[in-house]
């Protein structure tokens, strides 16, 4: 969690009943090492107490009452100069006409204007809000104008979800939940990384070939290092593209998700989004062959054993390889070699064979590394002749080293 490692996170909480919600937050973030500094108006006091946010972070809670002590004259300035971002979750219908209009009645506030204001406006602490507030309130129309006026501003907006609210009605207001929230978190810290404006496509899961109507031929890739990969860019500033099969996992926040299930569709998909794209990384499991011929019917015991023909599907890598040469784009191209024998030998083959500038070996016959597991060993084989042993790591970790090298690359 190379993004939120050291960050100084302002979590400021208002008086709503989703204020449970930030205590796990701020614990969460803790455990990614971020530094959590929290700020409690009166009325979130109501709701949960400034201790709860001690216990969770290790760092003392900010209250009402800091503000007319010794440090009343310093403590805001000194608060919104350190944080890295200031995060209102959840943040109440009266916070955000106050924040629109620059009121600083209570600590928050006056923080808030210290934090966006101290700043030149390019330097400025970034400012996310996750509303929460009780059925029609979100959309009335002075709300509406207020979060209008703040995202002028430059403020990020993460939500509010649909579903069932306090009050017994249902409709859009709910505080989204906090594994969400880290990903908006960790997209607006991450706008500034070394790959800032670059466009980088990355494919995950494993392909579906369909036999019949209810029947597919696929293979045991999960797509997590795909996703990691994805949310790793990210991390480090990238526009980001992902071309995934379905899977059971969450894109990351901030990507833009291009669906497909065959070979085919996802060859189509990638040499249209990797044509002006800065780098393009192949981590899905394509299958190697198809059905000839899809049964239009479910396949029945009653009428045999079917005899499928097989034939080769598209072959990905080197299509896009071959649009690298005649378009200069993607600058890069690296790819995923997973292997049960003679790993480096076909990884070898397929970085040469596929033009591609490095590709990251794994032994699926492992069982730590591979399919469905949370870890990885990978050996990374480069165009110039260099090899490069990673340790078993998380696959976040690998997607961490693996963007790192495409980022040199760039470079």
């Amino acid at each position: 969690m190379s993004v939120l490692k050291d960050k100084r996170i302002l979590l400021g909480v208002t008086g709503s009943i989703a204020a449970f919600k930030a205590a796990d937050l701020a614990s969460k973030l803790t455990q990614m090492d971020a530094q959590v500094d929290v700020i409690l108006t009166p009325a979130a006091e109501k709701f949960i107490t400034p201790l709860t946010f001690q216990s969770v972070t290790g760092r003392r809670a900010f209250t009402e009452s800091d503000l007319w002590g010794g440090e009343a004259h310093v403590l805001h300035v000194g608060l919104g100069r350190s944080a890295d971002i200031l995060v209102i979750a959840p943040c109440t219908a009266n916070t955000i006409a106050k924040l629109a209009h620059g009121e600083a009645d209570n600590l928050l506030t006056i923080t808030a204007l210290a934090a966006r204001g101290e700043r030149s406006r390019t330097a400025q602490c970034p400012l996310l809000i996750a509303p929460a507030m009780d059925g029609g309130m979100f959309d009335h129309p002075a709300t509406q104008e207020n979060l209008a006026r703040l995202k002028e501003r430059g403020a990020y907006i993460a939500g509010p979800a649909e579903g069932h609210l306090a009050s017994g009605l249902a409709g859009k207001g709910r505080l989204i939940e906090p594994a969400e929230l880290i990903g908006h978190i960790r997209f607006v810290l991450g706008r500034k990384g070394r790959l800032a404006a670059k466009k980088v496509v990355v494919s995950a899961g494993g392909t579906q070939e369909p036999l019949d109507p209810v029947r597919v031929l696929t293979n045991k890739s999960s797509g997590k290092q795909g996703y990691a990969l994805a949310q790793a860019a990210l991390d480090a500033g990238a526009n980001v593209t992902l071309i995934t099969t379905p899977t059971s996992l969450t894109p990351p926040v901030g990507v833009c998700v291009v669906n497909v299930q065959t070979a085919k569709e996802m060859m189509n998909a990638v040499l249209k989004e990797s044509a002006d794209a800065d780098a393009l990384i192949m981590a899905a499991a394509v299958a190697d062959f198809r059905p000839k011929q899809a049964a239009g019917n479910k396949m029945k015991k009653r009428d045999g054993i079917p005899q499928i023909e097989l034939e080769e599907t598209e072959d990905i890598l080197e299509a896009a390889a071959g649009q690298k040469s005649g378009m200069k784009r993607p600058r890069v191209v690296a790819g995923f070699a997973a292997e049960s024998r003679d790993l480096l030998e076909n990884a070898g083959e397929k970085l040469e064979s596929k033009k591609l500038d490095f590709i990251a070996a794994n032994d699926i016959s492992s069982k730590d590394a591979g399919f469905s597991v949370e870890t990885n060993r990978v050996t990374l084989l480069f165009a110039n002749g260099k090899q490069e042993s990673l340790p078993l790591m998380s696959k976040a970790e690998v997607a961490d080293a693996i963007i790192e090298r495409v980022a040199a690359l760039l470079e």
